[in-house]
Formats: C-alpha cells, sequence, structure tokens
C-alpha cells in the first residue's frame, strides 16, 4: 500500500492517516483546511469512540505544526470547551 501525503505532517502516523481517510480527509491540504476540533470531534463519533487525549493533541499539532506533548493540556481544555458533551474512555489508542 503506498505511503499516504498526510504522513508528511507533524505527529500524523500510517494508522492516523487511514483513520483521516475514513473522514474524507486524503491530502495534506484538506487537513489543513479543517478546524483540528472538528476534525478529531468527527474522528471520535465516526471512526473511534475510545480515542484519547493524545490523539486531540496530534491533530491539532499537526495543524499547528508542532509537537503534540507541547500542547496536550491546552488542546485537551478548548476541545472540552467546544464539546462539553464528551466523555473521554479510559481506552487509550494511538498514544
Amino acid at each position: 500500500m503506498p505511503k499516504s501525503p498526510l504522513i508528511k505532517l507533524p505527529n500524523i502516523w500510517p494508522t492516523s492517516a487511514e483513520a483521516l481517510k475514513k473522514i474524507w480527509i486524503t491530502t495534506p491540504e484538506e487537513f489543513l483546511a479543517r478546524d483540528p476540533y472538528e476534525v478529531f470531534y468527527a474522528l471520535k463519533t465516526k471512526v473511534d469512540p475510545t480515542l484519547c487525549r493524545c490523539v486531540l493533541a496530534s491533530i491539532v499539532g499537526a495543524k499547528q505544526g508542532v509537537k503534540r506533548n507541547t500542547i496536550r493540556i491546552t488542546a485537551t481544555q478548548e476541545f472540552e470547551k467546544r464539546y462539553s458533551e464528551m466523555q473521554w474512555k479510559t481506552v487509550r489508542k494511538w498514544c
């Protein structure tokens, strides 16, 4: 299988690129045109409800061009403010 062009973005690995493809994001340009919190929400609600804060930080970091560990706390706070109805699962994926 050919490598996804999405893995050129920081924090995006083959597994996350495959998940992004399930919500119709296949290129860096498509990804960068979207709000990262909306992207994570779509992944969590349509692809995998067990996604964790590390995945959120990876998505936000890919958009901002920074490593996920530098923004995990602020990304989590912003997501929880926007999507207060969402619940975090204890099962971790991609972390």
